[in-house]
């Protein structure tokens, strides 16, 4: 059961990685043509280029590159967290009335909710910093 578990873990942690690796690659392209045109001073407001895209998609793909990773991260540890929740209350039910394991398996519940408020908050601190940075 657990290898099959690891197994489903590992296949899902996979899948998503893939999916960022080709969008990062998809943003590093953008931002290299983006840095072709400034270093052979063809800028976009000046001598419109179809080789030289707008500036401004660098700025944009570096802003949709972080939002990417902020959201597969929150991802990961939303899962965790949830994983964690079941895991402490399998552990209260199997306790068996023992105040130790009553009392470790309630602060697994509670920090893996405080896990899920921090994540939340994080993220929303970050998309804010963002938009204000970005204008």
């Amino acid at each position: 059961m657990k290898a099959k578990l690891i197994a489903l873990m590992f296949g899902f942690s996979l899948l998503l990685g893939v999916g960022g690796l080709v969008s990062a690659q998809t943003v590093q392209q953008t931002i290299n043509n983006g840095l072709e045109c400034g270093s052979n001073l063809k800028f976009p407001q000046s001598t419109p280029d179809a080789s030289c895209g707008n500036v401004g998609q660098a700025s944009n793909s570096i802003q949709d590159l972080v939002h990417h990773i902020v959201n597969l991260l929150s991802a990961v540890v939303g899962v965790v967290a949830v994983i964690m929740i079941i895991f402490g209350g399998f552990r209260y039910v199997t306790s068996g009335g023992s105040d130790s394991s009553v009392t470790s398996a309630k602060n697994t519940i509670l920090y893996a909710i405080i896990g899920l408020v921090i994540v939340a908050l994080s993220q929303l601190l970050v998309h804010f910093t963002i938009k204000n940075i970005t204008g």
